[in-house]
């Protein structure tokens, strides 16, 4: 419920008035908004299906007169029907508008970026529109990486407040097509958990603990054939990428009680207002070299494997997790060390044949944190890779962005900052992995 405030300033004239009122207004909004433009024109798209609470009550009653307060302009598309988004994004004038804001689980913001992607000024349209989130769904893994929060109201706030953030966005070539994946690509286990569980969506993002109990009780494997373009091998060495990542620019660090949590912040003043930004400008379109998507370093999943490649069989695979974002639900910081454009993907290989006492200590892992440092879990940053499972054509589970895709080849390649989204800092919300600030003792010596 928004309500509205009276104050009483000190008896002027009214011309006196006038100008304190003018002036005290416009020092609020600059408090209120550091650097972040106001009034941003907004595309919005509710999904009446996702989630457990209905997405179209979330926006009535709880995010829409958050907007309106704010003065947002917005134009509202309910979909109503699977891919709509894709179409609407492919036609939309983007020139009218600042953001897209799917009201939805991560599922709309996959299709407004694939449906961006799809236009033939997609470089431009990636870079111009920044897309957004309202989490309504089950897990909701754009808004709590973005704002912190898994609740509407505070992602809207959060928006009416975000600054441009570029963002990394991932091909994947799948037989003669080609698509764009914003959050996670995945086999085995995390993806029969995603997929497998479609019939307990009822239970929010409960499903995922009842599926993991399941199929852990399985020790089931996945065999496939992986290459892998590694460009950061050693856990160690990822968290000094990471940690010089953080503290590069203008970086506040805060550490707590050395769980490694840090936001990426613009400078302030004595008072906390902003001063700088090191931001994009919501109305600066980038042209890199052409109007379409970028041209593929390393070709489709139909090519050649490229020079260097080399497939590497996982006979007993659990897990192939590659992720874009850290939060994949609201409790799960699976890819800790994870940055918004820093032009790597990380990944998480696991394998299947551990006895469940030691799985389900691994996923007990991911809520205390502790999941990186483990030594079941091989954790590397990469450009791009390709992965053949065994059992192509045979029925299996393919998750990009908790989406289904058929079970069968498929390769991928990042692009860095090619597209756009709104955060609180300038970062994800997610704390990296633990004691990622703390100088190791190699980093030391060779100091």
């Amino acid at each position: 419920m928004v309500r509205n405030l009276k104050f009483a300033v000190p008896a002027q004239t009214a011309e006196q008035t006038d100008d304190y009122m003018i002036k005290w207004v416009e020092s609020l909004l600059k408090r209120a908004y550091g650097t972040a433009v106001r009034r941003k024109r907004a595309w919005v798209l509710v999904n009446p299906h996702a989630g457990p609470g209905g997405a179209d009550k979330i926006w009535d009653k709880e995010v829409k007169p958050i907007f309106e307060a704010a003065r947002i302009p917005m134009t509202i598309v309910r979909t109503t029907y699977s891919g709509e988004a894709v179409d609407l994004a492919q036609v939309l004038d983007i020139d009218n508008y600042d953001i897209a804001i799917p009201c939805s689980g991560d599922g709309l913001p996959h299709e407004v970026f694939n449906g961006l992607a799809k236009r033939p000024d997609a470089r431009r349209a990636l870079s111009k529109i920044a897309v957004c989130h309202i989490p309504c769904g089950s897990g909701n893994a754009m808004s709590c990486n973005l704002y912190g929060t898994h609740r509407p109201t505070l992602a809207a706030l959060a928006i009416i407040k975000g600054i441009p953030t570029p963002l990394d966005l991932v091909s994947i070539t799948q037989g003669e097509e080609r698509f764009v994946s914003f959050l996670s690509q995945a086999l085995g286990v995390i993806a029969d958990l995603d997929l497998g569980t479609e019939h307990l969506r009822w239970m929010g993002a409960a499903r995922f603990t009842v599926g993991f109990l399941m199929l852990v009780l399985q020790k089931k494997t996945y065999p496939c054939d992986i290459a892998v373009k590694v460009e950061i091998e050693h856990k160690e060495s990822v968290k000094r990428h990471y940690r010089e990542r953080v503290m590069l620019g203008s970086t506040d660090v805060e550490a707590s009680n050395g769980s490694g949590q840090s936001r990426a912040c613009d400078g302030t003043d004595a008072d906390g207002c902003p001063t700088t930004s090191s931001s994009p400008s919501l109305s600066a379109a980038v042209d890199d070299g052409g109007p379409g998507l970028p041209p593929l370093k390393y070709g489709t999943v139909m090519d050649k494997l490229p020079e260097g490649w080399e497939l590497v069989p996982y006979e007993k695979l659990g897990s192939f997790y590659c992720g874009n974002m850290a939060y994949m639900a609201p409790d799960a910081n699976f890819f800790s060390a994870a940055l918004a454009n820093d032009g790597l993907m990380d990944l998480i290989i696991t394998q299947g044949d551990v006895s469940p006492l030691k799985s389900v200590g691994l996923q007990m892992a991911v809520d205390t944190g502790e999941f990186f440092d483990s030594p079941l879990v091989t954790y590397r940053k990469i450009s791009a890779y390709r992965l053949i499972p065994r059992n192509a054509g045979k029925g299996g589970y393919l998750s990009i962005d908790g989406e289904a895709r058929p079970f069968e080849p498929f390769q991928a390649e990042i692009h860095q900052g090619l597209g756009l989204t709104l955060s609180k800092n300038g970062c994800f919300e997610a704390p990296g992995p633990l004691n990622w600030d703390k100088v190791s003792t190699s980093e030391r010596l060779l100091a």
